[in-house]
């Protein structure tokens, strides 16, 4: 009886079963390519497609790569060395990387001060991009990095970029402090104390012309990827802080600041970049008195500084309009006023929203930056088109300079597009 019931009684176990390791086609990457290149009928012949047209275009480009040389001084050189085996004369790139860099007019003896002025901007670029990880003060290196990068480049006396960078910080303290008066007057009393300390200043440099002066370098000399980046980079900074007071603007209640800033944005949204340039390199000098000495660098950077804040104004005004009214109301309820509510509240939650258009502004910007060469400055193509095609040394070379272009701009936009794609993560504060 006994030994009946003890057959009854079910078996408990105390342990779990150890998992087991799921299947080789639900996990791994056996898994993404069945659910990402070969889920259907249509997605299996595309994935095939597409791999008969990359294996067809990397046929070409590799062997072209693969068998080229960096060696030779000329084409013909260059040629024999390669014998008709099909691949690319790179000793192009070797020949006349200097000029592709820096241009053909800039000192060969002071190349060191812009590649300085190159290194230096990665110790102040990261204090901007990752301030959540880095310490406040360290923003100081951004805020002294463009005075530094002007001095090495350009060269003169010291005076005029300290001059320069007083003025700032006079124009910024004289602003914190008449704000608590109003936004408006606060903005005008900095401006006008930066206009004074420029002007007290002006004379101070121009007596001591000699002091730490570096070799003075003509804009003219500028040239290369040297200046496809300067114009990116400052045009950049300063069309991100002027679309925001564009898209405050065109959202005022004030009809003439309202009706400026629309006037301005549907207006140099509806005319070619290209147009713009011109009216730089030509136009404008009818509008200066005689003699007027106006650099072309400083033309073409306000003309395309005005042309991207247009569209960047755009891009935050419609983050604007994405917050919801209760955004607005709430900074109201706490007694801000109308600068602290757009400081504190709405614009870091309307630049959050904004980020993936303003990045898409700066990528076009900076590969628009290509467009200088057609009024006869010489950057990166205009480089490439002019002095290096042009030449008897190496006419009949065309895919590896502009390979080289393409490396040297998808670099830089690349990296553009990541870092934005890593600020979203960081700063996605919904519930996933």
């Amino acid at each position: 009886m006994s030994d009946t019931h003890a057959q009854s009684v079910a078996f408990v176990r105390t342990k779990e079963i150890a998992a087991k390791a799921p299947p080789v086609t639900d996990s791994g990457a056996v898994k993404w390519v069945r659910d990402n290149l070969f889920s259907g009928p249509f997605n299996t012949i595309m994935t095939i497609l597409g791999i008969i047209i990359v294996a067809y275009l990397l046929s070409g480009l590799i062997p072209w790569i693969v068998n080229g040389t960096w060696e030779g001084d000329n084409i013909q050189e260059c040629r024999a060395i390669l014998a008709g085996n099909g691949g690319g004369c790179f000793a192009v790139i070797a020949d006349r990387w200097p000029q592709l860099l820096f241009g053909f007019q800039y000192p060969d003896y002071l190349r060191w001060r812009p590649t300085l002025a190159f290194l230096l901007l990665f110790l102040a670029v990261p204090p901007a991009l990752f301030i959540m990880f880095l310490p406040r003060w360290t923003l100081i290196a951004t805020v002294v990095y463009p005075f530094i990068a002007y001095y090495l480049i350009w060269g003169g006396t010291i005076l005029s970029p300290l001059v320069a960078a007083l003025a700032l910080a006079g124009g910024y303290l004289v602003f914190h402090r008449v704000e608590r008066r109003g936004f408006v007057q606060g903005l005008g009393a900095g401006v006008v104390a930066a206009i004074l300390i420029v002007w007290i200043g002006g004379f101070i440099a121009s007596a001591g012309s000699n002091v730490l002066a570096l070799e003075t370098v003509e804009s003219r000399a500028m040239g290369g990827f040297m200046l496809n980046m300067i114009l990116g980079v400052v045009c950049v900074s300063l069309s991100i802080p002027l679309g925001i007071l564009l898209a405050l603007g065109r959202q005022s209640s004030l009809p003439i600041v309202k009706g400026f800033c629309v006037v301005f944005i549907e207006f140099v949204r509806g005319v070619p970049l290209i147009t713009l340039l011109f009216v730089a390199n030509v136009v404008l000098a009818y509008f200066l008195p005689p003699n007027a000495n106006f650099d072309l660098i400083i033309r073409v950077i306000i003309m395309i500084t005005m042309f991207s804040s247009a569209y960047i104004a755009e891009v935050i005004r419609g983050g604007l309009a994405a917050l919801p009214k209760g955004q607005y109301e709430a900074g109201d309820s706490l007694g801000l006023d109308y600068a602290q509510n757009m400081r504190l509240i709405i614009l870091p939650q309307a630049m959050k929203i904004s980020i993936p258009g303003i990045v898409n502004v700066a990528v076009g910007l900076f590969k628009d930056t290509t467009l200088v060469s057609v009024i006869s400055m010489f950057d990166l193509v205009g480089m490439i088109r002019g002095p290096i095609l042009s030449s008897t040394q190496w006419t009949g070379v065309y895919w590896e300079l502009w390979a080289a272009a393409c490396v040297l701009f998808f670099t830089v936009c690349y990296g553009i597009s990541q870092y934005s794609q890593w600020l979203e993560r960081q700063l996605r504060t919904d519930h996933r």
